[in-house]
C-alpha cells in the first residue's frame, strides 16, 4: 500500500509538471463570426441565418433554436485537399495532427500595400528562415498580407462587390505564388498554410496552381483567417478545427492561436 501511495504521488507530480507550456498562454481568436456580412466567393450565395423559436415555453423555461445555411467555402474556412485534387482527403479525413501545431507568421504586409496582387515568393519564405535561424518544418504557416484590416468590405478586401461568374475576373487580393507552393512541398514538411485573404491563390489567378500544388501533396489551406496582426512571428500554437463534414471539400473553421508565455 505504501509503494502504491508513492507511485500515485509521483504520477501526480508528473501530470502537473508535464502540461504543455504552449497551451497556457494568451488565446487569440483567428476566426471571423458568420453573419450576413461574411465574405464569400462571388459565385456563392453566402451565409443565411434563420431565427427560430425564442422565448419562454408553456412549461416555464426559456428556449431558443435557430437554423443556418452556408457554402463550404467562405468566411474563415479550410480547404480539404479533395477541393482541388482527385482522390485526396475529404474534410472528415484530415488528420488532427495537421490541424494542431506550432505556428509561424510570415509578414508580407509591406509588399501587399504596394501591390494588391502580390504573390508570396520563395524568397519571402527563406528570408523568414534566415531571420529566425530555423527551417519551416513541422509548422502551420500563416501568411500576413494585411488585408484582414479590410474585412468585411468586399471592395477593399477582394476587389469587387459584384456577384456572379463575371465578377471573378475582377478579384484583386494577394496569395501564395505557385512556385513558392512548389518549393514548400518539395523542400519542407508543412502541416498546413493559412492567410488573411479569400484564397490561397491570388485574386487574378486563372488556373489555381497553388491550390493544385499544395493539395496534391495533402497540405490543406485555411482562408479568411482573422487577427493575424495580433500574432508574433513565432512562439505560438495553432488549433484549427473545422466542422467535421463527411465527404466535404472544406468547411467553416474555428481557429485560435495560443501564445507561449
Amino acid at each position: 500500500m505504501k509503494s502504491l501511495a508513492c507511485l500515485l504521488i509521483v504520477f501526480s507530480l508528473y501530470a502537473c509538471t508535464s502540461r504543455p507550456d504552449e497551451l497556457s498562454g494568451k488565446i487569440i481568436d483567428l476566426t471571423y463570426a458568420f453573419d450576413s456580412t461574411t465574405v464569400y466567393w462571388p459565385t456563392e450565395k453566402g451565409f443565411v441565418f434563420e431565427k427560430g423559436q425564442e422565448g419562454f415555453t408553456p412549461g416555464g423555461w426559456y428556449y431558443t433554436a435557430n437554423r443556418f445555411w452556408t457554402p463550404e467555402h467562405g468566411g474563415t474556412h479550410i480547404d480539404a485537399p479533395i477541393h482541388f485534387f482527385k482522390d485526396r482527403a475529404y474534410l472528415d479525413q484530415l488528420p488532427l495532427e495537421k490541424l494542431i501545431g506550432k505556428g509561424v507568421v510570415i509578414d508580407v504586409s509591406a509588399q501587399c500595400r504596394e501591390n494588391p496582387d502580390y504573390q508570396v515568393s520563395t524568397e519571402d519564405l527563406t528570408a523568414w528562415e534566415s531571420a529566425h535561424g530555423e527551417k519551416l518544418n513541422d509548422v502551420i504557416i500563416l501568411l500576413r498580407t494585411g488585408f484582414g484590416k479590410f474585412w468585411p468590405d468586399r471592395v477593399k478586401y477582394m476587389g469587387t462587390n459584384e456577384r456572379g461568374p463575371d465578377a471573378v475576373a475582377k478579384l484583386h487580393f494577394p496569395g501564395l505564388h505557385p512556385d513558392a507552393a512548389k518549393w514548400i512541398v518539395e523542400n519542407r514538411s508543412v502541416k498546413a498554410i493559412g492567410l488573411d485573404t479569400p484564397s490561397i491563390d491570388y485574386g487574378q489567378s486563372k488556373d489555381f496552381r497553388t491550390h493544385v500544388t499544395l493539395y496534391e501533396k495533402s497540405v490543406p489551406a485555411m482562408e479568411n483567417v482573422a487577427n493575424l496582426d495580433q500574432l508574433p512571428d513565432k512562439a505560438f500554437t495553432v488549433i484549427a478545427l473545422p466542422i467535421k463534414i463527411k465527404g466535404g471539400s472544406g468547411g467553416p473553421l474555428r481557429i485560435v492561436a495560443v501564445l507561449s508565455e
